[in-house]
Protein backbone atom coordinates (compact mmCIF):
# COMPACT_ATOMS: atom_id res chain seq x y z
CA UNK A 1 0.00 0.00 0.00
CA UNK A 2 1.36 3.43 -1.20
CA UNK A 3 1.45 5.95 1.78
CA UNK A 4 1.27 8.73 -0.78
CA UNK A 5 -2.12 7.55 -2.80
CA UNK A 6 -5.79 7.82 -1.22
CA UNK A 7 -7.68 4.86 -0.91
CA UNK A 8 -10.97 4.36 -3.07
CA UNK A 9 -11.85 1.99 -0.90
CA UNK A 10 -14.49 3.51 1.68
CA UNK A 11 -15.23 6.15 -0.95
CA UNK A 12 -19.08 6.70 -1.19
CA UNK A 13 -20.46 6.83 -4.40
CA UNK A 14 -20.84 10.71 -4.20
CA UNK A 15 -17.06 10.92 -3.21
CA UNK A 16 -16.54 8.57 -6.00
CA UNK A 17 -18.38 11.22 -8.37
CA UNK A 18 -16.44 13.77 -7.07
CA UNK A 19 -13.08 12.35 -7.72
CA UNK A 20 -13.76 11.33 -11.40
CA UNK A 21 -14.99 15.22 -12.16
CA UNK A 22 -12.08 16.85 -10.51
CA UNK A 23 -9.98 14.03 -12.69
CA UNK A 24 -11.67 14.91 -16.24
CA UNK A 25 -13.47 11.89 -15.92
CA UNK A 26 -16.81 11.27 -17.31
CA UNK A 27 -19.71 11.38 -13.93
CA UNK A 28 -20.73 7.83 -15.00
CA UNK A 29 -17.17 6.36 -14.14
CA UNK A 30 -17.96 6.44 -10.98
CA UNK A 31 -20.15 4.18 -11.08
CA UNK A 32 -18.24 1.46 -13.15
CA UNK A 33 -15.54 2.27 -9.92
CA UNK A 34 -18.18 1.57 -6.98
CA UNK A 35 -18.89 -1.70 -8.97
CA UNK A 36 -15.34 -2.67 -9.34
CA UNK A 37 -14.83 -2.16 -6.04
CA UNK A 38 -17.50 -2.93 -3.97
CA UNK A 39 -18.93 -5.63 -6.55
CA UNK A 40 -15.83 -7.39 -7.68
CA UNK A 41 -14.05 -6.41 -5.35
CA UNK A 42 -10.47 -6.00 -7.69
CA UNK A 43 -7.50 -5.27 -5.97
CA UNK A 44 -5.86 -2.99 -8.47
CA UNK A 45 -7.32 0.15 -10.18
CA UNK A 46 -5.75 -1.96 -14.04
CA UNK A 47 -8.44 -4.39 -12.87
CA UNK A 48 -11.27 -1.83 -14.00
CA UNK A 49 -10.84 -2.67 -17.47
CA UNK A 50 -14.12 -0.99 -18.46
CA UNK A 51 -12.12 2.18 -17.50
CA UNK A 52 -10.00 3.56 -20.67
CA UNK A 53 -6.64 2.80 -20.05
CA UNK A 54 -6.19 6.71 -20.07
CA UNK A 55 -8.79 7.06 -16.92
CA UNK A 56 -7.04 3.96 -15.49
CA UNK A 57 -3.59 6.10 -15.64
CA UNK A 58 -5.17 9.00 -14.38
CA UNK A 59 -6.59 7.56 -11.22
CA UNK A 60 -3.76 5.45 -10.51
CA UNK A 61 -1.57 8.74 -10.19
CA UNK A 62 -3.23 9.71 -6.79
CA UNK A 63 -5.40 6.73 -5.57
CA UNK A 64 -5.27 3.10 -4.89
CA UNK A 65 -7.64 0.47 -4.47
CA UNK A 66 -6.28 0.60 -0.84
CA UNK A 67 -7.00 -3.04 0.56
CA UNK A 68 -4.55 -4.68 2.66
CA UNK A 69 -4.29 -8.32 3.80
CA UNK A 70 -4.05 -9.48 6.97
CA UNK A 71 -0.68 -9.65 8.93
CA UNK A 72 -1.81 -12.63 10.93
CA UNK A 73 -4.58 -14.90 11.54
CA UNK A 74 -5.17 -17.54 14.24
CA UNK A 75 -7.48 -20.47 13.60
CA UNK A 76 -9.93 -22.17 15.91
CA UNK A 77 -10.96 -25.92 16.59
CA UNK A 78 -14.03 -24.67 16.19
CA UNK A 79 -13.76 -22.78 12.90
CA UNK A 80 -13.37 -19.12 14.49
CA UNK A 81 -10.93 -17.45 12.96
CA UNK A 82 -9.40 -14.18 14.30
CA UNK A 83 -7.45 -11.63 11.86
CA UNK A 84 -4.94 -9.03 13.04
CA UNK A 85 -4.67 -5.99 10.96
CA UNK A 86 -1.98 -3.16 10.87
CA UNK A 87 -3.00 0.10 9.79
CA UNK A 88 -0.51 2.79 8.27
CA UNK A 89 0.63 4.10 11.63
CA UNK A 90 2.10 0.75 12.59
CA UNK A 91 -1.49 -0.28 15.16
CA UNK A 92 -3.20 -3.26 15.03
CA UNK A 93 -6.85 -4.05 15.22
CA UNK A 94 -9.04 -7.44 15.17
CA UNK A 95 -11.32 -8.93 13.48
CA UNK A 96 -13.31 -12.19 14.09
CA UNK A 97 -15.04 -14.77 11.34
CA UNK A 98 -17.41 -16.92 13.20
CA UNK A 99 -19.29 -19.89 11.27
CA UNK A 100 -22.17 -21.20 12.51
CA UNK A 101 -24.01 -23.77 11.05
CA UNK A 102 -25.85 -21.51 7.56
CA UNK A 103 -24.32 -18.50 9.10
CA UNK A 104 -21.23 -16.71 8.74
CA UNK A 105 -20.86 -13.44 10.89
CA UNK A 106 -17.83 -11.40 11.23
CA UNK A 107 -16.62 -8.80 14.11
CA UNK A 108 -15.51 -5.79 12.94
CA UNK A 109 -13.42 -3.40 14.96
CA UNK A 110 -13.93 0.76 14.79
CA UNK A 111 -11.03 1.88 16.58
CA UNK A 112 -7.61 1.36 17.60
CA UNK A 113 -7.93 0.82 21.14
CA UNK A 114 -10.96 2.50 23.09
CA UNK A 115 -11.74 5.27 25.64
CA UNK A 116 -14.56 3.61 27.45
CA UNK A 117 -12.04 2.11 29.57
CA UNK A 118 -14.85 -1.24 30.84
CA UNK A 119 -13.58 -3.18 33.37
CA UNK A 120 -14.01 -6.31 31.28
CA UNK A 121 -12.84 -5.26 28.36
CA UNK A 122 -9.08 -6.11 26.98
CA UNK A 123 -9.54 -3.51 24.54
CA UNK A 124 -10.09 -0.55 27.21
CA UNK A 125 -7.00 -1.75 29.09
CA UNK A 126 -4.96 -0.23 26.14
CA UNK A 127 -6.41 2.81 25.78
CA UNK A 128 -7.07 5.08 22.75
CA UNK A 129 -5.08 5.58 20.19
CA UNK A 130 -6.77 6.34 16.92
CA UNK A 131 -10.28 5.65 15.03
CA UNK A 132 -10.09 3.98 11.91
CA UNK A 133 -11.25 5.35 8.79
CA UNK A 134 -14.33 3.72 6.67
CA UNK A 135 -12.05 2.29 4.05
CA UNK A 136 -9.91 1.10 7.07
CA UNK A 137 -13.02 -0.92 8.35
CA UNK A 138 -14.48 -2.28 4.91
CA UNK A 139 -10.91 -3.72 4.44
CA UNK A 140 -11.60 -6.05 7.57
CA UNK A 141 -14.06 -7.35 5.11
CA UNK A 142 -12.60 -7.09 1.93
CA UNK A 143 -9.82 -8.97 2.99
CA UNK A 144 -10.41 -11.88 4.25
CA UNK A 145 -10.93 -15.28 2.21
CA UNK A 146 -14.88 -15.58 3.45
CA UNK A 147 -15.84 -12.19 2.71
CA UNK A 148 -17.81 -13.92 -0.14
CA UNK A 149 -19.85 -15.74 2.50
CA UNK A 150 -20.73 -13.36 4.89
CA UNK A 151 -24.20 -13.53 6.02
CA UNK A 152 -23.72 -11.16 8.87
CA UNK A 153 -21.44 -8.19 10.09
CA UNK A 154 -21.66 -7.04 13.72
CA UNK A 155 -19.76 -3.58 15.21
CA UNK A 156 -18.59 -5.13 18.02
CA UNK A 157 -14.95 -5.80 17.82
CA UNK A 158 -12.16 -3.60 19.05
CA UNK A 159 -14.08 0.47 19.88
CA UNK A 160 -17.01 2.31 20.29
CA UNK A 161 -18.90 2.43 17.18
CA UNK A 162 -20.58 5.64 18.58
CA UNK A 163 -17.17 7.43 19.05
CA UNK A 164 -16.29 7.27 15.45
CA UNK A 165 -19.50 7.51 14.34
CA UNK A 166 -19.08 9.44 10.94
CA UNK A 167 -16.66 6.70 9.80
CA UNK A 168 -19.28 4.10 10.76
CA UNK A 169 -21.86 5.26 9.22
CA UNK A 170 -20.11 5.60 6.00
CA UNK A 171 -18.83 2.14 5.89
CA UNK A 172 -22.69 0.82 6.75
CA UNK A 173 -24.13 3.50 3.61
CA UNK A 174 -21.49 1.64 1.96
CA UNK A 175 -22.42 -2.11 2.99
CA UNK A 176 -26.29 -1.38 2.34
CA UNK A 177 -26.36 0.92 -0.90
CA UNK A 178 -27.46 0.10 -4.08
CA UNK A 179 -24.26 0.86 -5.49
CA UNK A 180 -22.11 -0.87 -2.75
CA UNK A 181 -22.28 -4.31 -0.97
CA UNK A 182 -26.43 -3.79 -1.37
CA UNK A 183 -26.65 -5.22 1.87
CA UNK A 184 -29.92 -5.15 4.18
CA UNK A 185 -29.75 -3.44 7.17
CA UNK A 186 -31.43 -6.61 8.87
CA UNK A 187 -27.38 -8.42 8.03
CA UNK A 188 -25.62 -5.74 10.31
CA UNK A 189 -25.21 -4.94 14.07
CA UNK A 190 -23.59 -2.06 15.72
CA UNK A 191 -22.86 -2.23 19.39
CA UNK A 192 -22.42 0.73 21.85
CA UNK A 193 -22.54 1.44 25.60
CA UNK A 194 -24.87 3.89 24.55
CA UNK A 195 -23.11 7.53 23.68
CA UNK A 196 -25.43 10.12 24.09
CA UNK A 197 -24.05 11.71 21.26
CA UNK A 198 -24.38 8.74 18.79
CA UNK A 199 -27.45 7.32 19.98
CA UNK A 200 -29.86 9.78 18.51
CA UNK A 201 -27.76 10.18 15.00
CA UNK A 202 -27.37 6.28 14.47
CA UNK A 203 -31.05 5.22 15.39
CA UNK A 204 -32.34 8.74 12.82
CA UNK A 205 -29.53 7.59 9.90
CA UNK A 206 -29.17 4.21 9.92
CA UNK A 207 -31.68 1.17 9.94
CA UNK A 208 -29.38 -1.32 11.42
CA UNK A 209 -29.88 -3.15 14.41
CA UNK A 210 -28.76 -2.15 17.47
CA UNK A 211 -27.27 -3.29 20.79
CA UNK A 212 -26.43 -1.80 24.01
CA UNK A 213 -23.85 -2.82 26.03
CA UNK A 214 -25.64 -3.23 29.81
CA UNK A 215 -24.22 -5.65 32.12
CA UNK A 216 -25.86 -4.41 34.98
CA UNK A 217 -29.57 -2.85 35.52
CA UNK A 218 -28.15 -0.68 38.83
CA UNK A 219 -26.65 2.47 37.35
CA UNK A 220 -24.24 2.51 40.42
CA UNK A 221 -22.76 -0.70 39.52
CA UNK A 222 -22.87 -0.26 35.85
CA UNK A 223 -20.58 2.69 36.59
CA UNK A 224 -18.32 0.48 38.24
CA UNK A 225 -17.98 -2.03 35.55
CA UNK A 226 -18.37 0.59 32.46
CA UNK A 227 -16.91 4.24 33.26
CA UNK A 228 -19.83 5.57 30.41
CA UNK A 229 -22.96 5.20 32.92
CA UNK A 230 -21.37 8.44 34.95
CA UNK A 231 -22.01 10.57 31.68
CA UNK A 232 -25.35 8.83 30.03
CA UNK A 233 -27.18 6.50 32.44
CA UNK A 234 -28.40 3.52 30.93
CA UNK A 235 -31.91 4.41 32.46
CA UNK A 236 -31.01 7.44 30.05
CA UNK A 237 -30.95 5.45 27.28
CA UNK A 238 -33.54 3.07 27.99
CA UNK A 239 -36.16 6.79 27.86
CA UNK A 240 -34.46 7.30 24.72
CA UNK A 241 -34.94 3.58 22.79
CA UNK A 242 -38.30 3.81 24.37
CA UNK A 243 -39.23 6.81 21.48
CA UNK A 244 -38.49 4.72 18.84
CA UNK A 245 -39.94 1.89 17.17
CA UNK A 246 -38.62 -1.54 17.39
CA UNK A 247 -40.90 -4.07 16.42
CA UNK A 248 -40.68 -3.67 12.80
CA UNK A 249 -37.26 -4.06 10.82
CA UNK A 250 -34.82 -3.27 13.29
CA UNK A 251 -34.20 -5.20 16.05
CA UNK A 252 -32.82 -4.07 19.59
CA UNK A 253 -31.20 -5.93 22.19
CA UNK A 254 -28.84 -5.85 24.96
CA UNK A 255 -25.63 -7.73 25.59
CA UNK A 256 -25.24 -8.99 29.15
CA UNK A 257 -22.26 -10.87 30.41
CA UNK A 258 -22.72 -12.78 33.65
CA UNK A 259 -20.42 -12.46 36.09
CA UNK A 260 -19.94 -14.86 39.32
CA UNK A 261 -21.26 -13.51 42.57
CA UNK A 262 -21.58 -9.86 40.57
CA UNK A 263 -24.63 -9.44 38.52
CA UNK A 264 -25.55 -12.97 38.21
CA UNK A 265 -28.54 -13.50 40.98
CA UNK A 266 -32.42 -12.92 40.77
CA UNK A 267 -32.04 -9.40 42.20
CA UNK A 268 -29.95 -8.44 38.79
CA UNK A 269 -33.15 -10.97 36.83
CA UNK A 270 -36.04 -9.17 38.40
CA UNK A 271 -34.46 -5.49 38.13
CA UNK A 272 -33.55 -6.06 34.27
CA UNK A 273 -37.41 -6.85 33.34
CA UNK A 274 -38.88 -3.67 35.63
CA UNK A 275 -35.79 -1.49 33.46
CA UNK A 276 -37.01 -3.03 29.89
CA UNK A 277 -40.75 -3.89 30.38
CA UNK A 278 -42.70 -2.68 27.45
CA UNK A 279 -39.57 -1.89 25.30
CA UNK A 280 -39.40 -4.75 22.06
CA UNK A 281 -36.20 -6.05 22.67
CA UNK A 282 -34.07 -9.32 23.73
CA UNK A 283 -31.36 -10.49 25.82
CA UNK A 284 -28.16 -11.81 25.28
CA UNK A 285 -26.27 -13.53 27.82
CA UNK A 286 -22.72 -13.97 27.45
CA UNK A 287 -20.44 -15.86 29.02
CA UNK A 288 -16.85 -14.60 30.35
CA UNK A 289 -13.91 -14.46 28.23
CA UNK A 290 -11.34 -14.09 31.49
CA UNK A 291 -8.54 -11.62 30.74
CA UNK A 292 -5.04 -10.53 32.77
CA UNK A 293 -5.22 -8.46 36.18
CA UNK A 294 -9.16 -8.32 36.17
CA UNK A 295 -10.90 -10.10 39.47
CA UNK A 296 -14.01 -10.84 37.37
CA UNK A 297 -14.69 -14.47 36.64
CA UNK A 298 -18.05 -16.00 34.51
CA UNK A 299 -20.87 -17.46 35.74
CA UNK A 300 -21.23 -21.30 35.63
CA UNK A 301 -23.32 -22.27 33.05
CA UNK A 302 -26.25 -23.69 35.32
CA UNK A 303 -26.52 -20.29 36.57
CA UNK A 304 -26.38 -18.79 33.35
CA UNK A 305 -29.54 -20.93 32.70
CA UNK A 306 -31.99 -20.48 35.79
CA UNK A 307 -31.25 -16.21 34.26
CA UNK A 308 -32.31 -17.04 31.10
CA UNK A 309 -35.26 -18.76 31.71
CA UNK A 310 -36.45 -16.60 34.69
CA UNK A 311 -36.33 -13.35 32.13
CA UNK A 312 -37.65 -15.20 29.38
CA UNK A 313 -40.73 -16.80 31.91
CA UNK A 314 -41.29 -12.61 32.69
CA UNK A 315 -41.22 -11.51 29.26
CA UNK A 316 -37.79 -10.57 28.26
CA UNK A 317 -36.95 -12.81 25.59
CA UNK A 318 -33.19 -13.78 26.34
CA UNK A 319 -30.50 -16.05 24.82
CA UNK A 320 -27.34 -17.34 25.65
CA UNK A 321 -24.45 -16.81 23.07
CA UNK A 322 -22.53 -19.52 22.58
CA UNK A 323 -18.97 -19.28 23.19
CA UNK A 324 -16.53 -19.51 20.33
CA UNK A 325 -12.71 -19.14 19.91
CA UNK A 326 -11.63 -20.05 23.48
CA UNK A 327 -8.39 -21.28 22.08
CA UNK A 328 -7.36 -18.45 20.26
CA UNK A 329 -7.29 -15.16 22.30
CA UNK A 330 -11.35 -15.09 22.41
CA UNK A 331 -11.37 -12.15 24.56
CA UNK A 332 -11.79 -8.65 22.13
CA UNK A 333 -8.32 -7.07 21.95
CA UNK A 334 -6.03 -10.09 23.47
CA UNK A 335 -4.11 -10.65 20.15
CA UNK A 336 -3.88 -6.90 19.41
CA UNK A 337 -2.42 -6.10 22.90
CA UNK A 338 0.11 -9.22 22.06
CA UNK A 339 1.21 -8.14 18.83
CA UNK A 340 1.65 -4.78 20.42
CA UNK A 341 3.50 -6.07 23.59
CA UNK A 342 5.88 -8.44 21.67
CA UNK A 343 6.93 -5.08 19.23
CA UNK A 344 7.74 -3.37 22.08
CA UNK A 345 10.13 -5.85 24.00
CA UNK A 346 11.22 -6.74 20.35
CA UNK A 347 12.38 -2.50 19.94
CA UNK A 348 14.06 -2.14 23.50
CA UNK A 349 16.24 -5.25 22.84
CA UNK A 350 17.58 -3.70 19.70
Amino acid sequence: MDSTKAPLLGKTLDELTQIVLDLGMPKFTAGQIASWLYGRKVASIDEMTNLSVKNRERLKECYEVGATAPVHEMRSVDGTVKYLFRTPEGDYVESVYIPDADRATLCVSSQVGCKMNCKFCMTGKQGYTNSLTAAQILNQIYSIPERDTLTNVVFMGMGEPFDNLDEVLRALEILTASYGYAWSPKRITVSSVGLRKGLRRFLDESDCHLAISLHSPFPAQRQELMPAEKAFSIVEIVDILRQYDFSKQRRLSFEYIVFKGVNDSLIYAKELVRLLRGLDCRMNLIRFHAIPNVDLEGADMETMLAFRDYLTQHGLFATIRASRGEDIFAACGMLSTAKQQANKQNNETV
